[in-house]
């Protein structure tokens, strides 16, 4: 007997008319009326890339159009009559986040005539949904866009709270717009197709979100760590959904991150700098994210703010999920130093990092000391 398909959870980002939801589970791909009830006007164009494309793309575009599935005949149908899709494939990776496939999005666009009423969405992991939203954010000065984010780094963390953005060789993210989607639809069943090494480096977010506020989620991790490497479906589930839910109560206290959601970056201002340092060609960005956390708790036990045993406990879960707690050899502090001094963050100049207290309990810290940074990385290299 065929079990009964199981309810999506259902969350969402509370932002006044801005408000959207977010879905979580399992065959969310092919939910017709879902996906249509996320989309404005007849114009929707699909940017994804050429690795989780062939294995998606048709099926999303299926449900669009609602053609060739049983489960869509009947009343969805006809749910969006006269609907243009257009897809636009680019390469996959970090090194590809860039104003020139910024460009290509925008070509797209003017080739099918969107207008305002257009739709972009976002078919991939955290490259492709920062830079199709980024684009979404800049065409006729604002359009709709859907996250639907196929990896558990995205599903996690960059699909939700509007962040969009693409990279210059000066620096991650340092183009980019506050930009909130209509929807997040995390399909579980794509996980099944991720990578090992992806798959990891999006624990490093997930692991990011108990040290920075939660030290019950933090244990939870170390208990079922095992689990989760293994994708089983409630538990994987479960915990994309409690990281969704924490995110979107920070975002809708504080959007456009003035305050206390800079404490998301937790490991960011170290991860950013190793990624641009490598030319966004090395680690991976959860990789690099789970270096910088490591690095941020190191600096923190340096300063008297917490006690190295809570960074020996981070190191062993980060190492648990299989993730990189050192700097890749032949990296310059005083070169990772300047590039940590581009980061958004900062004001008037000085370095502005997220530390913490130990396990989930991290602050914004002003001011910080470039010799106790530059002692942590001369350390660590």
């Amino acid at each position: 007997m065929t079990a009964a398909p199981v309810a999506p959870i259902e969350l969402g980002v509370e932002l006044g008319a801005r408000s959207y939801p977010i879905a979580i589970g399992a065959g969310l791909l092919g939910d017709a009326p879902r996906i249509a009830a996320a989309i404005c006007g007849r114009h929707a164009l699909i940017v994804s890339n050429d690795v989780v494309a062939p294995l998606y793309l048709e099926r999303l575009e299926n449900a669009l159009l609602h053609r060739g599935d049983d489960v869509l005949q009947g009343e969805h149908r006809a749910s969006l009559p006269g609907m243009t899709v257009t897809r636009l494939l680019l390469p996959d990776g970090e090194a590809f986040k860039t104003l020139a496939s910024a460009a290509q999005v925008f070509d797209a666009l003017a080739a099918m005539k969107a207008n305002r009423d257009a739709t972009i969405i976002a078919l991939g992991g955290g490259v492709i949904g920062d830079l199709a939203g980024f684009a979404a954010a800049c065409w006729m000065r604002g359009i709709a866009f859907v996250q639907v984010p196929t990896t558990l780094l995205a599903m996690v963390d960059s699909s939700v709270g509007g962040k969009t953005a693409v990279d210059l060789a000066q620096g991650k993210n340092l183009v980019g717009a506050f930009h909130q989607p209509r929807a997040v639809i995390a399909d579980t069943d794509t996980l099944a197709t991720l990578p090992a090494r992806e798959l990891r480096a999006g624990f490093a977010e997930v692991i990011k979100y108990g040290a920075l506020g939660d030290a019950e989620f933090f244990a939870g991790l170390e208990r079922n760590a095992d689990a989760l490497l293994a994708r089983e479906g409630e538990a994987l589930t479960a915990t994309i959904a409690h990281c969704c839910r924490q995110k979107a109560g920070i975002v809708a206290r504080d959007e456009t991150e003035q305050g206390e959601r800079a404490l998301l970056n937790l490991g960011h201002t170290f991860g950013h700098a190793i990624e641009t340092a490598m030319g966004y060609g090395g680690l991976l960005h959860g990789e690099a994210v789970a270096v910088g956390m490591v690095l941020a708790a190191r600096l923190s036990a340096n300063l008297g703010r917490a006690a190295a045993a809570d960074t020996h406990r981070l190191v062993a879960l980060l190492e648990r999920f299989g993730l990189p707690t050192t700097v890749p050899a032949g990296l310059d502090p005083d070169r990772l130093i300047g590039l940590m001094q581009l980061d958004k963050k900062n004001l008037s100049g000085s370095l502005r990092l997220i530390l913490w207290r130990g396990v989930g309990k991290a602050d914004v810290v002003p001011d910080v000391d470039l010799a106790a940074v530059r002692a942590v990385l001369a350390q660590a290299t």
